[in-house]
């Protein structure tokens, strides 16, 4: 009864929290509830006998990803009103993928049947004689390798999209050209400055990289003072 009453209460959570996660308006408040989602998802894994699974779950996502997600929305100072601006020219075409989405959710849950004898694996989830993390690799990469790295393709092709979506291309920024820099000769990096003994060479007598007109020019050496900068 207790358990019952558990799982219901970190489900009736989970989904409000998940469904504030795309709906509030403040990024921070929708990493926050992220975060209480994660949580309450740990709670169910407990609740389910996947103790590795919730542990991964806290230290992991809310420890790690989710932390990670708070100082990226707070530190880059994203325009999401410019993100925002094409949502009604691209509306047809998400809910499109939506009703894609959800007919084939429907054609699962419509084959799906209750396998028998369900109920006394609700109380022994684990194989017998193999503890939990190891069950949990053995369904992972021996029987659903396949689906396990499909997931880490759509994961991969979402952060590339989000990458995509918030890079903004700052024109003032300096650039490395590796072709120019390996194309240079010793003469157009290489400055050499006669220093007087005890005088030393001034900060503004030092130029990099050399200038492209000078380059070609070469400058008198003192015997026995040249120094390389």
């Amino acid at each position: 009864m207790i358990m019952m009453i558990a799982f219901y209460i970190f489900a009736a959570i989970l989904l409000g929290s998940a469904a504030l996660v795309v709906s509030v308006r403040n990024p921070v408040h929708s990493v926050l509830f992220l975060i209480l989602a994660f949580f309450n998802a740990a709670g169910l894994f407990l609740l389910a006998g996947a103790e590795f699974l919730a542990m991964i779950l806290v230290i992991v996502y809310v420890g790690a990803v989710a932390v990670l997600f708070l100082f990226v929305v707070m530190m880059l100072d994203v325009n999401f009103a410019q993100l925002r601006e094409g949502f009604q020219r691209y509306a047809p075409i998400g809910a499109t993928v939506g009703l894609v989405l959800f007919a084939e959710l429907a054609m699962v849950l419509g084959g799906w049947r209750v396998a028998p004898g369900i109920t006394a694996l609700r109380a022994a989830p684990m194989p017998a004689g193999m503890q939990n993390t190891a069950a949990l690799g053995d369904l992972l990469y021996t029987h659903n390798i396949l689906l396990f790295q499909l997931a880490g393709l759509v994961l991969l092709v979402a952060m590339i999209g989000a990458i995509v979506l918030t890079h903004r291309d700052r024109r003032t920024s300096r650039r490395q050209v590796i072709a120019r820099q390996m194309a240079r000769s010793v003469a157009e990096t290489l400055e050499l400055v006669a220093a007087p003994l005890g005088a030393g060479v001034a900060p503004g007598e030092f130029r990099r990289p050399k200038p492209l007109e000078e380059a070609a020019v070469p400058h008198p050496v003192a015997p026995h003072q040249g120094e390389g900068h």
